[in-house]
């Protein structure tokens, strides 16, 4: 990566960069507010009884070591998606280092300094206001600095579930191997935790004299820097779309939304895994799809018409190394039994099984290949081991169950399969690196994110689907040795999703349409 084409993405996307800034500023205050006004007053009162500070100190404790990811997950179906979870979560991980540092703070403290202001007649609420705390304030701070860069790092997570935030470009980033992504997230978390990690050095080390001034302007200052997360709101429309990582970077995704389309929407970053039901509980107005998935028809969303053609045909089809089927020529035609075998209907209603019916990805593939007479009891082979990649969504999910029990079935390889392996870019590496060896892809993923770009070829072949998978097919095997395979069938084409009665009310049928609502907001 070239400098100055990190500059020149930071300057491109400056706008979106400092609002997400703000917001992560904003994420990062508001839960550190909330857990000092907890934590602070736990760790007095642990000091003061002690059979309470092994018990609270123990469950903070149990709760820092909860994996972040798993924390916001069990989140959700309690406080849904966006900045409830989030805040709570990262409330959560501030609250053992400032209830310890209080404790800490208050119980080293001489005895003998206690003694002399009870024998000054001072009550216990005196000795804490005006003895106990401001000589504990060293000790109390640093526990304060410890939650508040704990929180920097730990609220880029918050993007994963729409709480905005400078996630937003590190989990687009690796969705599209995107360094300039990445960095633009994890450059400007990592100062924001330097910088306020400094700050409160110096507030921590200020004199004993200045104390009380400081312990009265900082909840003013905690406040302030919370009320950013408000700031890019107040400059931004009332609808709110929430799009996948990878959409996020994608020509054929959000920047051409904004480039072709002129669309300006505010939009937060939103895993495919809820998404839908976001969007069905009125939690977003629109999102980015897929026109197979299942929870179309389980959530009622319509697809808006992509009237000006920015999403091409996106067939699916098993891609494969050269050097795989050199070995195992037999693969080729046990993975082509599956060509044409799924329409668009099919798919849909598959994807549906899964992901509103919850029905295992094994058993509906099995389902499938038994209805289609293409089952067969696997032979329990003892030949070279086929690892079979998906990305992580369910399509792919069913799609990896089908091929490994074709391959089982009609041949003595052994198939290992190795599902959400995240973002196209992952997965493709993976196959270029050979850490797999086929996984199902798309025609337009294949044109628009990994083959070299060419916007005015491109343009002339975007709705011919024969085009675009003759051109990817040719340019996969000459540029990286790897072999596309007959198409399954399906067209699992990107797509703009609203509620459709939302969508009814708003007379918007197309993406044209969604851009002249903005416009009257």
């Amino acid at each position: 990566m070239e400098q100055n084409s990190f500059f020149q993405f930071v300057a491109h996307e400056s706008d979106k960069l400092v609002n997400q800034t703000l917001v992560h500023i904003g994420l990062t205050f508001i839960s550190l507010l909330i857990a000092i006004s907890i934590a602070l007053p736990l760790g007095i009162l642990i000091s003061r009884k002690a059979k309470l500070a092994s018990p609270v100190l123990g469950f903070a404790g149990v709760l820092q070591t909860i994996p972040s990811i798993a924390l916001l997950g069990v989140m959700i179906p309690i406080l849904g998606i966006g900045v409830k979870p989030a805040i709570v979560a990262l409330f959560l991980y501030a609250l053992l280092p400032i209830i310890r540092n209080t404790y800490t703070g208050i119980k080293n403290i001489e005895p003998q300094v206690l003694e002399a202001a009870k024998a000054m007649g001072m009550s216990k609420a005196q000795i804490l206001k005006q003895v106990e705390l401001p000589l504990a304030f060293p000790v109390i701070m640093a526990g304060i600095r410890t939650a508040t860069v704990i929180n920097v790092g730990v609220a880029t997570l918050a993007a994963y579930i729409a709480a905005g935030g400078l996630g937003e470009f590190i989990f687009g980033g690796i969705a599209l191997n995107n360094s300039n992504m990445i960095l633009a997230g994890a450059i400007p978390a990592a100062l924001l935790a330097i910088t306020f990690d400094y700050l409160l050095s110096k507030v921590q080390h200020i004199s004993f004299k200045n104390i009380k001034t400081y312990l009265v302007l900082l909840p003013f200052l905690l406040i302030l820097c919370s009320s950013f997360y408000f700031l890019p709101l107040a400059f931004n429309g009332k609808m709110l779309a929430g799009f996948t990582p990878e959409f996020m970077g994608r020509q054929d995704g959000d920047l051409g939304l904004r480039e072709i389309y002129g669309l300006k929407i505010r939009t937060v970053v939103i895993s495919d895994a809820v998404m839908y039901r976001a969007a069905f509980d009125k939690k977003l107005d629109v999102i980015s799809g897929y026109s197979t998935d299942g929870r179309l028809q389980a959530f009622n969303l319509a697809t808006l018409n992509d009237d000006k053609n920015i999403f091409p045909p996106y067939f699916a089809a098993p891609i494969i190394n050269q050097e795989v089927l050199e070995r195992h020529p037999e693969l080729e035609e046990i993975l082509n039994l599956l060509s044409g075998k799924i329409d668009d209907k099919t798919m849909t209603n598959l994807n549906y099984k899964i992901d509103y019916l919850h029905q295992l990805p094994e058993q509906v593939a099995k389902d499938f290949l038994i209805s289609k007479n293409l089952y067969k009891t696997p032979k329990n082979g003892k030949g070279a081991t086929i690892k079979i990649g998906s990305k992580i969504f369910g399509e792919q999910y069913i799609l990896a169950q089908m091929y490994k029990m074709l391959i089982e079935g009609n041949s003595d390889l052994q198939v290992e399969t190795k599902t959400g392996l995240g973002g196209t870019k992952i997965c493709f590496d993976a196959l270029t690196n050979q850490q797999i060896d086929f996984y199902p892809e798309y025609t337009g993923t294949g044109l628009l994110v990994i083959l070299p770009q060419k916007p005015k070829l491109f343009a002339v072949m975007m709705g011919d689907k024969e085009k675009v998978y003759d051109y990817v097919q040719q340019e996969f095997n000459k540029n990286y040795r790897i072999k596309w395979l007959k198409p399954i069938g399906f067209n699992n084409t990107y797509a703009l999703m609203m509620r459709e009665k939302q969508a009814a009310e708003l007379r918007i049928k197309s993406i044209s349409d969604l851009k002249r609502v903005l416009e009257r907001e």
